[in-house]
């Protein structure tokens, strides 16, 4: 009896497995002139990251990029026309991932102003002397937007398109996200306003795409609409004509 339970349960969760999405995340991308924090192999770590979110949530099937980015190449050197087409790798079918995210950096911003606050250090000595000492506080505010495309693996189709937005300020208290961390290039940054604004971004990215490919509610495709108008009309407020 126990073994049919078990087996039961493996067949079960054969399924659940089955029915998720499939997501193969590409190496990032960055266009955004003021992200000082981009350097080489970031793009790379920001996908990594990004699988991680994905896979933590338990929505999707994440396939390993390392095997992703080989078929990649091999797509690109059929599209090239280097090969027949009739023997061109086929992406969906050699990876078995579904879909492919794509991602690029299109904005950053940083921006630090200073506040009333701060501290102030009574009975400070001084040269032998007992002194107040004021510090003034300050706020640093980031901001990153990441344009994401979720590509059909097998037809070439975009199916979903977003500009998502990452927002976060520092006040002297970490604001460290709730999933994953970061590391390699972006180590340094990962207590910083910048490294706050990617996570945000990242795990908005994700829960945008379980709205969209698991979730499928009204509901959460009105809250995601409405972030992109408020984002839509926050941008034409900046343009002059």
């Amino acid at each position: 009896m126990k073994r049919i339970l078990f087996l039961a349960l493996i067949l079960i969760s054969g399924m659940a497995m089955a029915d998720r999405p499939v997501l193969g995340v590409a190496e990032f991308k960055n266009e955004a002139t003021g992200a000082g924090w981009w350097r080489s192999g970031v793009g790379r770590e920001l996908s990594g990251m990004l699988a991680n979110e994905l896979a933590a949530i338990g929505a999707f099937t994440v396939v390993e990029r390392s095997n992703l980015e080989a078929v990649m190449a091999e797509q690109d050197l059929g599209a090239s026309g280097r090969v027949n087409p009739d023997t061109a790798a086929e992406i969906g079918q050699l990876v078995g991932a579904e879909y492919i995210v794509l991602g690029t950096v299109t904005d950053y911003s940083e921006e630090t102003s200073r506040t009333r606050g701060g501290v102030n250090l009574r009975g400070a000595n001084i040269g032998g002397r007992s002194a107040n000492i004021g510090v003034g506080g300050s706020r640093t505010e980031a901001y990153v937007a990441v344009d994401v495309r979720l590509v059909n693996a097998n037809t070439g189709a975009i199916e979903h398109v977003r500009t998502i937005e990452g927002r976060t300020s520092d006040t002297g208290v970490s604001l460290r996200a709730q999933r994953g961390w970061i590391g390699g290039n972006l180590a340094h940054e990962e207590d910083t306003p910048a490294g706050e604004a990617i996570r945000a971004a990242l795990m908005e990215i994700t829960d945008y795409l379980e709205c969209e490919m698991v979730l499928k509610t009204s509901a959460c495709r009105a809250k995601y609409q409405e972030r992109e108008d408020t984002r839509r009309e926050r941008t034409r407020s900046r343009l002059r004509f």
